[in-house]
């Protein structure tokens, strides 16, 4: 497909007029409805171009500009349900509360539709909210694929609005335990920097001014020989934002290798799946009833590698 821009998306954001342009990729189909975030992927991709040149999603349109799009990349494939098991902690009519086991996406990506929460989701047969479409049902936040733990998936899209607004107001809190590289030396601190796609790649993080607001809070729980056990809690939800982040502070998240753990050796050797991070403690309102929901994960729940890593330095 190919636009010439008019006055009528002139000065317009290029991810915003996109999202406006392709209201939907079925026209008999809701759930199906492009969105934002789907569109700002396309545009890192090279999928959406402007004058012949990649943009970024903040681009302004000005008139005249001729924009392309690759509308086979705007068709999400049908997610197949998969018989992949869930460990429900909580559950009623709006919500889930799941401990996710590390090795698997939240959510399907162009790059891979299997093995997802969402895949096992839709096999499991529950109502699950469609405002984020369906590579998204339910899905109100996300978590690494090698990062375990607690995870909100919405019933109803009602449900979801509410929880995606109390993240988004930070009114709901989440933590998480990470084990990093080094001993921090302050027993607790804040790391404020701004976060921005690396490049053109979707699959990492880089600190810059450019990026969005990125706050993380951290507090020193057992100083190891060469390696630190952090309680981390999130202010706000950026794309590895916890793993990015310490890294910046030369203390990598044990096993991440995509944030520079194989620069660094411990003493404690202990093999691991990737990072040694884990969403362990979630506290929300809950949208229909307004009673606090609290959820903190016992030790016997951990995934595999913090129950090895607290069998060590036990030892």
């Amino acid at each position: 497909m190919e636009i010439i821009a008019d006055e009528k998306f002139n000065n317009t954001r290029l991810d915003f007029a996109i999202t406006n342009m392709l209201p939907t990729c079925s026209s008999n189909n809701k759930s199906s409805a492009i969105t934002r975030s789907k569109v700002q992927k396309m545009i890192e991709e090279g999928a959406i171009t402007v004058n012949s040149k990649q943009i970024k999603a903040s681009y302004k349109i000005k008139i005249g500009d001729v924009i392309k799009i690759n509308e086979s990349m705007a068709k999400n494939p049908p997610i197949v349900p998969e018989n992949i098991q869930l460990n429900i902690i909580y559950e009623d009519d709006s919500l889930l509360v799941l401990n996710k086991q590390k090795g698997i996406l939240t959510h399907p990506t162009p790059n891979n539709t299997s093995c997802t929460l969402v895949n096992a989701l839709l096999y499991y047969g529950c109502n699950l909210s469609d405002i984020q479409g369906d590579e998204r049902r339910g899905i109100v936040h996300r978590l690494d694929k090698n990062t375990s733990g607690l995870i909100l998936v919405a019933k109803t899209n009602k449900a979801h609005l509410n929880l995606q607004k109390q993240i988004q107001n930070k009114t709901a809190k989440r933590k998480y335990l990470a084990v990093v590289y080094g001993c921090i030396q302050e027993d607790s601190g804040i790391i404020n920097k701004p976060l921005v796609h690396h490049m053109n790649k979707t699959v990492k993080m880089n600190v810059s001014n450019e990026g969005k607001e990125a706050i993380t809070h951290y507090r020193v729980i057992q100083r190891l020989d060469d390696t630190t056990l952090l309680e981390v809690e999130l202010k706000t939800g950026r794309t590895h934002q916890i793993r990015c982040h310490m890294a910046s502070m030369n203390h990598p998240v044990y096993g991440d290798t995509l944030y520079g753990a194989k620069g660094f050796k411990s003493r404690m050797n202990l093999k691991t799946k990737e990072q040694l991070l884990m969403s362990y403690y979630i506290c929300f309102t809950h949208p229909i009833s307004g009673r606090i929901m609290e959820f903190q994960l016992s030790e016997e729940q951990y995934d595999e590698d913090f129950k090895r890593f607290f069998d060590i330095i036990r030892r």
